[in-house]
């Protein structure tokens, strides 16, 4: 994306407390057009209060808002005209049908999309006439975002869209998503899966104690880490031939460190590819056996510990 693109969200420090909590203590971050971008972080992070801030929901106790060149002071109707939301928990009318929820939140605004249309988007044509009372998690999930695109919204927030869901009903929304960015729509997206967040975005924005430690794409993020990759070996030889790999590793210099357990041997190494050929050189010429090898390359969820200091937790 280019550094030309319009910016269709402005958030300038941004600060809210409850009481003596700090909940959100100075959030700032820009939304380009058309791109999937996702703020994690652990709970308690400030991530809910600052998507709240960000759709209307809460007022800051500081800092300033920006949406598609608009204000919530000055323009709150033009604003909810152009922004969908599906928040954690839905407010979907039960016993109502499928479609009759969709055209329902349609007469709520200006301008909305055929109803045929989103049901097709979401995959839910099927279920058209089914009450939302008998659908599934996932299709209730699904129907939850149709009814944040009912308004053909120029910017779309998805809070947490597949938590609690199996697999199969979190690739189906994935499908959706990324249908949404080819589409052109820009979507604000909180999740708590580490694979999601990489697959989808743009760019994430990682927050920790109400502020932003981080914010690239997945890939800079990850480069900004190191350069090392992890190498793991499983020796069927056991302990003794762990070891006599250990310390020939210990002499590679692209290996900046090495850890053994048992027969497992862990090596991190700046050139992995060269520094699993010569341990290859090495143990077959000590005929030792292995078992398994593998290259782990860093993940998000190496960025997310390394700069909140927290282990990640689906």
């Amino acid at each position: 994306m280019s550094e030309g693109t319009s910016e269709v969200l402005v958030v300038e420090r941004l600060q809210k407390s409850f009481g003596t909590v700090k909940a959100v203590e100075e959030i700032s971050f820009r939304v380009r057009a058309g791109e999937v971008f996702t703020i994690i972080g652990p709970n308690g992070a400030g991530k809910t209060t600052t998507l709240e801030m960000i759709e209307g929901l809460q007022r800051p106790d500081a800092g300033s808002i920006t949406i598609l060149g608009k204000a919530w002071d000055q323009q709150r109707h033009d604003i909810k005209q152009r922004i969908g939301v599906q928040p954690q928990t839905s407010a979907l009318f039960d016993l109502l049908t499928v479609e009759e929820n969709l055209r329902t939140f349609a007469s709520f605004y200006k301008r909305s999309l055929p109803v045929e249309g989103i049901l097709e988007d979401v995959n839910l044509t099927d279920h058209r006439n089914k009450r939302v009372k008998a659908l599934s998690g996932g299709q209730k999930q699904r129907l939850a975002i149709g009814l944040a695109m009912i308004n053909d919204p120029d910017l779309i927030f998805l809070d947490e869209p597949t938590t609690g869901l199996d697999p199969q009903a979190r690739r189906n929304i994935w499908d959706i998503i990324l249908k949404l960015r080819k589409s052109g729509k820009t979507t604000v997206l909180t999740t708590h899966y580490m694979e999601e967040a990489h697959k989808l975005s743009d760019r994430v924005c990682i927050v920790d104690q109400g502020k932003v430690v981080a914010l690239d794409t997945p890939q800079a993020l990850i480069a900004q880490l190191t350069k090392e990759r992890e190498i793991r070996l499983l020796f069927a030889d056991g302990d003794e031939a762990a070891s006599d790999s250990e310390r020939f590793a210990l002499n590679d210099e692209a290996v900046t460190r090495v850890k053994r357990t048992g027969n497992q041997l862990t090596v991190w190494s700046t050139q992995p590819e060269a520094t699993l050929y010569h341990l290859f050189g090495f143990t077959s010429e000590r005929a030792f056996v292995i078992d398994q090898v593998s290259i782990r390359e860093m993940s998000l969820e190496d960025v997310f510990i390394a700069f909140t200091g927290k282990a990640w937790r689906d």
